[in-house]
């Protein structure tokens, strides 16, 4: 969209996309330019993992990306697309990035494939229950959104990219919009139910209050309980974080703290002003929840909204009960 971008593609159909020296020495020559420019990073991921042939050299190439990875982590946005199956190390440089996208059936990430793991647990599974796109987006939260095919994913990531700004000092120019801020819904008035034990669609209530009715999801199909993604007001992009009454009642539970923490560190780190709509009841109690640490996965959450030094805007919008009544900005 007429913005400077950095991109690196790997290539299946050459040695299985597997990463030598030479070809991690590409990659971190594209990002350490992207941090010198000042422009986001997106990689389009395709590959078996490091090259057996080369032995510790192509272990070595992987590290030296992933510390870039990290350098660049906060500082400028790094995006991911899965379009073929990636195994091994290659599946570590995406899940250190901001987004991951895959395409449904054809996108593959596991440490291990299936071969590995029957030779080792007797365990018969396919490449799509163990690492597809329905498996990474709604049950691991490993990715961000799935899509039907390549060019889908495509314009998906450019949706998304055209959220972001280019760095951690870039202030994006605000998008023309028709949509005046002296806009009344009078739909609000009946959208939330007097009764706090009837559920609603909170996502519903979010696109009546942001420019144009519209709002880009992250992460729609893991943690449903709450709400993260992202939109526009005043033609400026905000992030908005909500509590989700049709699921869970909206509770907060160990998936969900996690989801929206690292989305809002994400915001964080790049200047983007945090919306936050609450209903929320509490908790999720249970030994599943307490064994799993929801203590300190909710403390994540907790810390997030208060480390951040962005504006900070809460909507309750029934109701806000105990400890997640604190958590919940």
């Amino acid at each position: 969209n007429g913005r400077k971008v950095f991109v690196f593609s790997q290539d299946f159909t050459v040695f299985g996309g597997s990463l030598s020296e030479t070809h991690a020495q590409k990659i971190c020559k594209v990002m350490d330019m992207a941090m010198r420019v000042g422009a986001p990073v997106i990689g389009l991921n395709d590959s078996g993992g490091a090259r057996i042939q080369e032995g510790v050299d192509s272990l070595g190439g992987y590290a030296d990306v992933f510390l870039r990875n990290v350098e660049a982590s906060g500082v400028i946005p790094q995006l991911s697309l899965i379009m073929g199956p990636c195994a091994g190390g290659a599946v570590y440089s995406p899940a250190m990035t901001d987004f991951i996208f895959m395409v449904k059936h054809t996108s593959y990430m596991f440490v291990t494939g299936p071969n590995v793991v029957k030779t080792v647990t007797q365990e018969d599974v396919t490449q799509e229950v163990l690492g597809g796109a329905d498996t990474h987006t709604s049950i691991s939260g490993v990715a961000h959104n799935a899509y039907e095919n390549d060019v889908v994913a495509l314009r998906g990531m450019r949706e998304i990219f055209d959220y972001l700004p280019l760095n951690n000092k870039d202030i994006p120019e605000p998008r023309r919009t028709h949509d005046t801020r002296f806009r009344s819904e009078t739909a609000l008035r009946y959208q939330v139910p007097d009764d706090p034990n009837v559920p609603y669609d909170m996502l519903e209530v979010i696109k009546k209050v942001v420019d144009e009715g519209v709002v880009t999801e992250i992460m729609p199909n893991y943690a449903k309980n709450i709400i993260c993604g992202f939109a526009r007001m005043e033609g400026r992009t905000v992030g908005v974080v909500a509590n989700n009454p049709n699921h869970l009642a909206g509770c907060l539970d160990i998936d969900s703290s996690v989801k929206a923490a690292r989305f809002v560190r994400f915001l964080d780190a790049f200047n983007i002003p945090i919306v936050t709509f609450v209903d929320v009841p509490g908790f999720l109690p249970g030994t599943t929840q307490e064994h799993g640490g929801i203590i300190r996965n909710g403390a994540k959450l907790l810390y997030a909204y208060a480390e951040a030094t962005v504006p900070k805007l809460t909507v309750i919008t029934r109701k806000a009960y105990g400890g997640a009544y604190d958590v919940m900005s």
